[in-house]
């Protein structure tokens, strides 16, 4: 499972002293468990048994893989604004997160592959418009799961809706 091997790799860069990969991977760690806590906080209206609330706050493996996606996109929004600021070095920094954390996410969809998703979900909606984005959006967001950017995706529809 996706967190065990977070854990697994934050151990042992803390093993080896690799600060800057323990207290990134530390970072993403605080985000999953904060995700969690959230979830717990919805369902503990509803169940009663702590041992079943714990197992059900418990994200699976698509709610951590989003938690991963969101920091990466944390980090490139990091990107481009230290960028605009002046401070190539914090940029480069945020980069270089972002690359690690990818190391952990599926392979990211080829621009053919996604043009070609994009292309059916649009003929399935029957879109014809940059009004009828959201229809296009929601279709192809199922069929994505983590592996393309909301960005690129986003960017994609508009391209092939003009």
């Amino acid at each position: 499972m996706l967190k065990d091997k977070l854990k697994e790799d934050m151990k042992n860069a803390l093993k080896s002293g690799d600060s800057a990969k323990r207290t990134l991977l530390g970072m993403v760690m605080a985000s999953i468990k904060n995700k969690e806590l959230e979830k717990r906080g919805k369902l503990i209206k509803t169940i009663t048994d702590p041992v079943q609330l714990e197992a059900e706050s418990q994200l699976d493996e698509q709610e951590t893989m989003d938690v991963l996606a969101s920091e990466v996109k944390r980090r490139r929004d990091s990107v481009s604004e230290f960028e605009k600021g002046g401070r190539p070095e914090l940029a480069e920094s945020e980069r270089a997160e972002a690359e690690a954390l990818m190391a952990y996410l599926p392979e990211q969809m080829s621009d053919d592959a996604l043009r070609a998703l994009v292309q059916k979900a649009i003929s399935s909606s029957g879109a014809t418009s940059v009004k009828d984005m959201g229809k296009v959006m929601s279709a192809v967001k199922e069929e994505i799961k983590g592996t393309a950017d909301g960005q690129r995706v986003s960017a994609m529809v508009k391209e092939l809706l003009k």
